[in-house]
């Protein structure tokens, strides 16, 4: 498994980690949102793997991405509603950003390769 796929797997499973315990304090709404975006990363992320070329490897790490920034959101909203810590926010907003600053690079390198530099 790639690193990138390993830290998707890692950061999904902190985000279901969250949903239970947003769950388990009332928020139902939210806590699916961010369940839903977190995971897709991982998941859009193994389906790059099996593209059937690189400009769909390149669109389906961009719709990673995609979720990934989505996922950022939903975190600094529930930071700023009081429904996560500052520490809670600080280290899992810190993984999300680790994921989009890789999936960037990743996209960046692929895209530049299909140019042939």
């Amino acid at each position: 498994m790639d690193a990138k796929q390993e830290k998707a797997e890692a950061f999904a499973l902190r985000i279901i980690n969250l949903h239970k315990y947003l769950c388990n304090n009332g928020d139902y709404v939210m806590s699916k949102q961010i369940l839903r975006s977190g995971t897709s990363i991982g998941a859009n992320i193994a389906e790059a793997k099996f593209a059937e070329s690189r400009d769909d490897m390149i669109h389906k790490l961009a719709i990673s991405l995609k979720e990934a920034s989505e996922t950022k959101y939903w975190l600094v909203i529930l930071f700023k509603g009081g429904f996560i810590g500052e520490r809670e926010y600080i280290s899992i907003a810190q993984d999300c950003e680790e994921l989009i600053k890789l999936l960037i690079s990743v996209i960046k390198r692929l895209k530049s390769v299909g140019k042939g530099k």
